[in-house]
């Protein structure tokens, strides 16, 4: 069974990086031929996907967030991690962390709520 959790900080301030990291169990992230995404829901929003890291080590990014956006691993450690920088409250989100394989996510963090704010 895989598992995922968020972790980092639930307050950031504006002009700031926010930073989070999903910790995997049950499974590698280096694994053919799953990737490993960040998607976030803002308040009254729908899902939006933020990139992913390929068990390559490819990165991949919405249009929409690709400047500000990055995504690492640490394979030892099975963790990948987000960086988003210059936030605004905008950015205010529940942030998860989600396994694609072929068409769909098939596992998902339980999310962690971020807030922008000075």
């Amino acid at each position: 069974q895989v598992q995922l959790q968020e972790s980092g900080p639930g307050l950031v301030k504006p002009s700031q990086t926010l930073s989070l990291t999903c910790t995997v169990s049950g499974g590698s992230i280096t694994t053919n031929y799953y990737n490993w995404s960040w998607i976030r829901q803002s308040p009254g929003k729908g899902l939006e996907w933020i990139g992913y890291i390929a068990y390559s080590g490819s990165t991949y990014y919405s249009p929409s967030l690709q400047s500000r956006a990055s995504i690492s691993r640490d394979s030892s450690n099975n963790q990948f991690s987000l960086q988003l920088s210059s936030v605004t409250p905008e950015d205010t989100a529940v942030y998860y962390c989600a396994r694609y394989e072929t068409g769909w996510f098939d596992y998902w963090g339980q999310g962690t709520q971020v807030t922008v704010s000075s």
